[in-house]
């Protein structure tokens, strides 16, 4: 086998897999040479070639999201490193152990003219849960090997981002035979059992008529069956959850916007929970926010082993473990109570079906009837994978087959990743994976399908509306140039090129009167890679989302 000379990349290489992390995408590049050289030699590194840094890493964060586990992206120095920032962002918000390792200038290199050199360490300084910046040198073996120990357990036990950054000087290309390193590698710490009184917590609950559980992004079974059950059970409790959430209960409440949208200011007052109970990552709707910053809860409690952000300004007590830990030790001590806070808005929720049904019967062609359509379609057992914007929220209104594992990066909501994430993802599950998305995310990460990695079954579905739809709900002025070009930013871009040119069998509708056939035959054979593009009108869009909360009242 092939090491090598750099000590340096021998030592990264070899904790890496004293650490099984086994999965490593790689950008082409002269400087990290070494550590090309280093992980490509090796048979237990699954090794990647994507050439687009942004790409790449999105397509390891995918990677990370589904295996649960860190997955490294390497690069050159300079502005290659710069690219890997918004998905550095995402797997901070979203507890994704992204592990960035950039090959680097020596120190007395920078800032002296040199080509492609540029200040890289704690680039990510705010967005990142540990910077490794090691030196070149035998003298600083024992620093590299802590630095890389600390980096490395930190991605693993708090499950994040980190970067290691790695000087190399020239000649890059050199290898040796053998090992010249043995570093010592320092296990992760395992997470201490939850061990809090909760008696104060569980009196409080056991005299409240009215509690609302909210549940955030969730990877799917997080949450034990028994739980499920025994929250549905509680007429005193009320449960609203996501499609992110990948939780399903007939006594939840799924679609939140649905629910509260054409809620009056005395039918808020009645919701409004007296303890809030959250858990699960980012919540997508701006509704719930809205309400219950204006309408809050007297006790407002978190439950993360990481962190609780105080969204809705009245947190009052943080549960630093898994939601399961903290359950297995709360709910036994509770007592379901008689109340109608469950029940009265079950019916509610039974009245807003009933008129969504009748709405979706009478609308014009439009996105809504279009995302009605597909969700429908969706055939089970699948992963789908879902785009920024319009598309995750015309997500919530929609009852998604139970089956469905839902993603979507809700971490920084940037639509720049998406398609790379999902093609990522979809390499990592043993699911069938299909990428819903708009026509602005597809575009802008078109570069995701330059990847020899894309799973044989992979589908996309492109709802194609000319432009940033969803701005058209925003309040201002619509029909103007300014409007046209900077916010809405019209355009007669297709797909089809695009899936030609990377093998993609291409299909395109753009009425309702072949919809349906179309998409039954887009679902109807698992093999080969599809996309299917689907036009719709640019400008109704809007009115139908805007007088669907209208309708349902």
């Amino acid at each position: 086998m092939k090491f090598s000379n750099k000590i340096l990349s021998q030592t990264l290489i070899q904790l890496c897999l004293d650490k099984h992390i086994e999965h490593i995408v790689i950008s082409p590049g002269s400087r990290n040479a070494p550590l090309t050289i280093g992980f490509g030699a090796h048979d237990d590194f699954k090794c990647f070639s994507v050439v687009d840094e942004r790409c790449a890493a999105f397509f390891a964060l995918g990677m990370a999201q589904q295996l649960n586990k860190p997955v490294a992206v390497v690069c050159t120095s300079g502005s290659a490193l710069l690219n890997y920032y918004p998905a550095v962002s995402e797997a901070f918000y979203s507890d994704i152990p992204l592990v960035v390792i950039s090959a680097d200038r020596p120190a007395n290199f920078i800032d002296i003219g040199d080509g492609q050199t540029i200040r890289q360490e704690n680039v990510f300084e705010n967005h990142i849960l540990y910077s490794a910046n090691c030196k070149e040198g035998n003298e600083f073996q024992i620093h590299n090997e802590t630095e890389i120990n600390v980096a490395l357990n930190t991605a693993i036990e708090l499950k994040g981002p980190v970067h290691i950054n790695i000087p190399f000087t020239e000649p890059l290309y050199q290898t040796v035979n053998e090992q010249s390193v043995w570093p010592q590698n320092v296990a992760p710490r395992v997470a201490e059992n939850f061990n809090q009184d909760l008696t104060p917590f569980v009196e409080k609950w056991n005299k409240s008529t009215k509690k609302m559980v909210l549940v955030g992004t969730l990877p799917p079974n997080s949450l034990e069956a028994h739980f499920i059950k025994q929250l549905a059970k509680d007429k005193s409790v009320l449960v609203l959850t996501e499609t992110t959430s990948n939780l399903c209960h007939d006594n939840f409440i799924s679609a939140i916007d649905q629910l509260i949208a054409p809620l009056t200011a005395e039918e808020f007052k009645k919701l409004q929970p007296e303890i809030l109970l959250t858990f699960g990552g980012m919540v997508v709707s701006k509704k719930i926010k809205a309400f219950l910053r204006t309408y809050p809860p007297k006790e407002h409690w978190h439950v993360d082993f990481k962190k609780a952000y105080d969204t809705f300004f009245v947190l009052n007590q943080h549960f630093k473990t898994a939601i399961n830990n903290f359950f297995i030790e709360f709910l036994p001590k509770t007592i379901p109570l008689n109340s109608e806070y469950q029940n009265t808005w079950l019916k509610v929720k039974k009245h807003r079906l009933q008129r969504h049904a009748a709405y979706v019967n009478e609308i014009p062609y439009s996105d809504f009837r279009v995302f009605c359509e597909i969700f429908q379609q969706l055939p089970p057992n699948i992963q789908l994978q879902l785009s920024n914007s319009a598309t995750i929220r015309y997500a919530q209104l929609f009852n998604i087959h139970p089956s469905a594992e839902v993603f979507c990066n809700r971490g920084t909501s940037g639509i720049d990743g998406s398609m790379s994430t999902a093609i990522g993802a979809g390499y990592a599950s043993k699911l069938p994976t299909v990428f819903l998305t708009g026509d602005l995310s597809f575009f802008y990460d078109s570069n995701a399908l330059w990847n020899n990695y894309i799973p044989k079954d992979f589908k996309i579905i492109v709802v194609n509306n000319g432009g940033g739809g969803i701005f058209r709900i925003l309040p201002g002025e619509k029909d103007s140039t300014l409007f046209d070009t900077y916010f809405e930013t019209k355009h007669n871009l297709s797909a089809t090129h695009i899936a030609k040119m990377y093998g993609f069998e291409y299909e395109s509708v753009s009425a309702i009167e072949n919809l349906e056939s179309t998409l039954k035959s887009f679902f109807a054979v698992n093999e080969g890679q599809k996309l299917l593009e689907i036009f719709t009108p640019a400008t109704v869009n809007d009115k139908v989302l805007l007088n669907y909360f209208k309708f349902i009242l």
